[in-house]
């Protein structure tokens, strides 16, 4: 039978301090480049602009305008290329989803937990600076945005498979008794990270006319010159972390194990953990629903401000700042009370605040902006603490040395669930008729998660408590 005594391992030499939180979070600081300018709010959106439709189409649409045949192709062209771009970021979830735990499992064997997070850094590095080179030329248009959709799905496979290793190294930058604060310092400063980024490019290149060095949007330069400094920033501030955190130690026996032998030991591990630790398993697939619906809300929240409650392009950019910042701050401010009261009371007062603003969102979505900039920014309050809260509950729950592995099921479970916020928005609104509904759709989603999760029961996961793996576990 698998077991972790050998996984068990010494980690004393550890030993940490507000150097190494401080160069962890460093590391969370830097990846919102790619998260907040690649994946949200600049580079995907471009690609799948009317940037790259062929210009005769557009100048159709603008002609004919509203309602006319020419706009329905321009509609047309866009649907088919935002189906392009789901389609390559599916594929990259399928990839991440057979890769993470595997591969997390192999640098926590090997102890190369470390130098496995800084080559999955330097490769999403590399994918975003080549993002300059996706051009709107007329010439060539769906090679172009081909090249964009797989340099971002490849992005997002290396990104998550670094994160995986990021979120595992938390074990070695805290310490039971401070899971919870040092979670949310990571948290809150991937929220604040982006957003200083977010507004340097803004004011220097996407909002102005002419940008700093003369950058204009001429040929989409404002946005490659943006998504280019996304990368300097990113591997800039990816540095402290691999200086400071030290690698963890290898085990001897699992590091000689070969790709297959390693899936084949997942498997038997995972049937363990079923048999003997079935809390951790069901919080896996508690977290997997309830953290769609988090991300659902940041997805689809751009949308709903722009088209139900008429805010302008400016004004969606302007509210998404200012959301970041509260959720930012809101998620610090929590990781120090849950390393106190513990991750599911956190989760569960985050999932019911986030549903009673919602569900206020929903019914008074005839109010205008002012309803949206209340009532979404209560819900966008709940949203980091769920998440940071999410993070530190695993980590207690994680036998020592298994962390990669751990995280890795982690990253696995979120993408086999990460259809339900997108099915369940846009099968809302088909069912019902109008927009809005799509906000229902969200709040089933956080309801089931919310649901899945109350049964589970970790109280005597202290956060004070010793970390030790769960005694069944053991010869």
């Amino acid at each position: 039978m698998t077991t972790l005594r050998d996984d068990v391992r010494d980690q004393s030499s550890v030993r940490p301090g507000r150097r190494a939180v401080a160069a962890w979070a460093a590391w969370d600081w830097g990846s919102a480049a790619f998260n907040a300018v690649v994946t949200t709010f600049v580079f995907t959106r471009w690609i799948t602009s009317s940037d790259f439709v062929d210009p005769d189409v557009v100048r159709a649409a603008e002609a004919g305008g509203d309602g006319s045949a020419a706009q329905a192709v321009l509609d047309g062209v866009l649907a088919d290329h935002s189906a392009w771009l789901g389609w390559g970021i599916a594929a990259a979830g399928l990839l991440i989803a057979l890769l993470a735990p595997v591969l997390g499992s192999r640098s926590d064997d090997t102890g190369r937990r470390r130098l496995w997070l800084g080559i999955n850094t330097a490769v999403v590095v590399v994918l975003t600076a080549a993002m300059f080179l996706v051009t709107p030329d007329p010439a060539a248009l769906e090679q172009n945005l081909v090249l964009g959709i797989v340099l971002l799905s490849l992005g997002n496979i290396f990104f998550e498979l670094a994160s995986v290793g990021y979120n595992a190294m938390i074990s070695q930058v805290s310490t039971p008794a401070t899971l919870g604060k040092v979670s949310g310092i990571g948290w809150g400063a991937g929220y604040l990270g982006g957003i200083v980024l977010l507004l340097v490019l803004f004011v220097g290149f996407i909002d102005p006319d002419v940008g700093w060095f003369g950058v204009t949007g001429e040929n989409g330069l404002d946005v490659r010159v943006s998504v280019l400094l996304s990368a300097v920033w990113f591997a800039v501030f990816a540095v402290p972390v691999l200086r400071a955190v030290p690698e963890v130690p290898a085990s001897r026996e699992r590091a000689r194990r070969s790709i297959v032998e390693s899936y084949r030991a997942l498997a038997r591990d995972v049937a363990v953990l079923w048999r003997t630790d079935r809390r951790t398993v069901r919080f896996l697939l508690a977290s997997a629903v309830f953290r769609d619906g988090l991300a659902g809300v940041f997805t689809f929240g751009g949308i709903i401000a722009s088209v139900t409650f008429g805010f302008s392009a400016s004004g969606v950019i302007v509210f998404a700042i200012v959301a970041n910042v509260v959720a930012g701050l809101a998620t610090v401010v929590t990781g120090y009370v849950e390393d106190r009261v513990g991750g599911k009371p956190v989760i569960v007062a985050s999932l019911c605040g986030m549903i009673a603003a919602a569900v206020v969102v929903l019914v008074l979505h005839d109010g205008g902006p002012t309803v949206f900039w209340v009532f979404g920014l209560a819900l966008c309050v709940f949203v980091g603490p769920a998440q940071s809260a999410s993070r530190a509950l695993l980590a207690r729950l994680t036998p020592p040395g298994r962390e990669g592995e751990m995280f890795g099921l982690y990253a696995t479970t979120g993408r086999a669930a990460s259809f339900l916020a997108p099915g369940a928005f846009s099968l809302s609104i088909a069912v019902l008729g109008e927009q809005h509904w799509g906000i229902l759709g969200l709040v089933v989603v956080l309801a089931l998660g919310l649901v899945l999760l109350l049964p589970v029961r970790v109280g005597d996961v202290h956060p004070r408590a010793d970390r030790r793996p769960p005694a069944d576990l053991l010869p």
